[in-house]
């Protein structure tokens, strides 16, 4: 059993370069004295600086796969510099996120604190059991000199058995790596624990590639065997959409994953590798694990090479924004599921279930009529993990471009088998190969031009975009699953509802926790979050149960009274019941529809079934 301790250290100190690395690389030296607390003393070490100059150092505000500001910075102290010699050093900090110091012989050694206790993608955690680090979460670099190599080793805790799971180049010495500039440096998250590790062939080609599974988890190795065979499936089935593998820099790919009751959960994708973790275990939640494996590797092509102009080259100074994360994260999250699915693991009953959601937010949300889909993707700085204490009108405002985006896939490709004999595995392809094997950053416009050149149809292409990327039409998405012999249905036909509404019942009555949904029955009469309804048709809403009593006896249209207290005081009108507007998908053999041939045969093709 792995007990975690409250608080674990982290020392860096100066690297002995080598062998092979020049006296220009800028050199990190990481140690593990003690398992005392949650913090890293870090030192890098510069030299070959212009004499005289400052020499400046940031800690980054952003990281490769997040759009928003995390600022780093704000885990760091105990800052402090010396020069080749061991004499201290002037250090100024003219922001927040930015040291300088002056007066050095052409080297410096600057050294500082780093505090860091959350495992995810983003940021970093130091304990007994492992130290999963985020590049820009736990290193500062040096201003100008982004193009330098880096070295890098780790010295782990005696008796650890701690290995480190990396993209970075091995180097000679026992866990010393390397990155040719700061871009892949900073794409290069390393895990050093105790974690399991399963390996296999991936051919595309003349190349073989060694996959890994680099699993830091309390489970078994029987758990870590079945998750492997189910991991190499989905990936074959994203190579096969493709039609061959990136070509890894680092010469193989390794899934990082941390499934332990102190990480948070989080999947973030690399060029060469992706970060997994997640509080739940392979014993309780294998398909959902599986599922996020699924999304992040697809990334390895779409966002890491096949990759939006916004994005290229990553800044880490500020928030990086693209009008193309519909694409980038979108399509990703369509073929998340569509890959498992089409392995046999998830059966076509659970995958028409899972395209609800998608579904039910275009047809439903109000933050469609506020935002394209294009416009949505550009709104990443503020939802991407970002923070802010002030309330937002989000609920209305927003749907997320992951799901926009992976409904857009979904009615793209459907739409392209049924009119042109075309789908979207042959579109990533194209795309693939003009601006992702390339690695030509794209723009909306070679999206759509490549739509257009794939299907022979340049003005669908164009009312494409302009309907659905950059206007705020919807698909439709009933006669395009009918196809497959999927029905899009009411969830709850003929029902009444008052909208939906994040209630807190108190004896009181119901207080409105969230904000009430633009057009709703709620909203139309007036409620507004923080609200208490007092009563409602005449009754007190003290339970979920009372409350969808109230929907189950009237009818759409029906009127009935309401009184709630607000800011201003207590007030009572009338609410008018609307007809439920969810939906769901299910199969036609679930709703005792007829499948026809040519459905099985549609549905057979999309899922690779024949």
């Amino acid at each position: 059993m792995i007990r975690i301790l409250p608080r674990a250290r982290l020392l860096v100190a100066i690297l002995a370069l080598p062998a092979g690395i020049t006296a220009q690389t800028i050199a990190y030296d990481v140690s593990f004295p003690t398992a005392a607390h949650h913090e890293a003393e870090i030192t890098l070490r510069v030299s070959g600086l212009p004499r005289g100059q400052p020499a400046a150092f940031r800690m980054s505000r952003s990281s490769p796969g997040r759009y928003a500001l995390h600022e780093f910075a704000k885990n760091v102290y105990d800052v402090t510099a010396e020069d080749g010699a061991g004499h201290p050093l002037t250090l100024t900090r003219p922001d927040p996120y930015h040291w300088v110091a002056s007066g050095h012989d052409g080297t410096v050694r600057l050294h500082y604190t780093l505090f860091g206790d959350r495992g995810d993608g983003t940021y970093a955690q130091i304990d007994p059991t492992h130290a999963h680090l985020n590049m820009p979460a736990t290193f500062m670099w040096a201003v100008g000199l982004e193009r330098r190599p880096i070295a890098i080793r780790f010295r782990v805790p005696d008796g650890s058995g701690w290995k480190a799971a990396t993209q970075l180049f091995p180097a000679p010495g026992t866990l010393s790596f390397t990155a040719p500039d700061l871009q892949y440096f900073m794409d290069s998250p390393t895990e050093l624990s105790q974690f399991m590790l399963r390996e296999w062939t991936v051919y595309s080609g003349r190349d073989a590639w060694p996959f890994r599974l680099a699993l830091h988890h309390l489970g078994t190795e029987q758990e870590a065997d079945s998750f492997t065979v189910l991991a190499r499936q989905v990936v074959d089935q994203e190579v096969q959409v493709f039609g061959e593998t990136p070509r890894y820099d680092v010469g193989g790919y390794t899934f990082i994953a941390d499934y332990l009751p102190w990480v948070s959960g989080d999947g973030m994708e690399h060029r060469n590798s992706t970060i997994l973790t997640s509080s739940s275990s392979l014993a309780t939640d294998m398909m959902g694990l599986l599922g996020t494996v699924s999304h992040e590797f697809f990334h390895c092509w779409n966002v890491e090479r096949l990759r939006p102009a916004g994005l290229e080259p990553f800044d880490f100074t500020r928030a990086n924004m693209s009008d193309a994360l519909w694409f980038a994260e979108g399509f990703t999250s369509y073929y998340g599921p569509l890959a498992i699915a089409r392995t046999g693991i998830k059966p076509l009953r659970d995958y028409a279930h899972g395209l609800t959601g998608g579904v039910n937010a275009v047809l439903t949300a109000p933050g469609r009529h506020f935002f394209s889909a294009a416009e949505m993707s550009m709104q990443a700085p503020f939802v991407d993990a970002a923070t802010a204490v002030d309330p937002v009108n989000r609920p209305n405002t927003f749907i997320s471009y992951y799901t926009w985006g992976a409904a857009l896939g979904l009615g793209l490709d459907l739409t392209l088998r049924q009119r042109f004999g075309h789908d979207l595995d042959e579109y990533l392809r194209l795309m693939w190969q003009r601006n992702g094997k390339t690695e030509i950053p794209y723009t909306l416009q070679d999206l759509e031009r490549a739509l257009g050149d794939l299907t022979g149809d340049g003005a669908f292409a164009a009312d494409f975009f302009r309907r659905y990327v950059r206007g705020h039409e919807i698909l439709d998405y009933r006669s395009l699953l009918a196809q497959a012999g999927l029905l899009v249905r009411p969830q709850h036909p003929g029902g009444a509802s008052l909208g939906s509404a994040d209630l807190d019942y108190e004896n009181g009555g119901a207080r409105l926790k969230s904000l009430v949904t633009l057009g709703s029955p709620l909203y139309r009469v007036g409620l507004d979050s923080g609200d208490l309804i007092v009563s409602l048709d005449g009754r007190l809403p003290s339970s979920e149960l009372e409350w969808r009593a109230v929907e189950a006896a009237h009818h759409p249209g029906d009127r009935v009274g309401i009184t709630w207290d607000a800011r201003d005081g207590r007030h009572t009108g009338w609410v008018v019941l609307e007809r439920d507007p969810r939906v769901e998908v299910v199969t036609f053999e679930e709703a005792g529809e007829t499948v026809t041939p040519a459905m099985r045969q549609f549905r057979d093709r999309w899922l690779r079934r024949q």
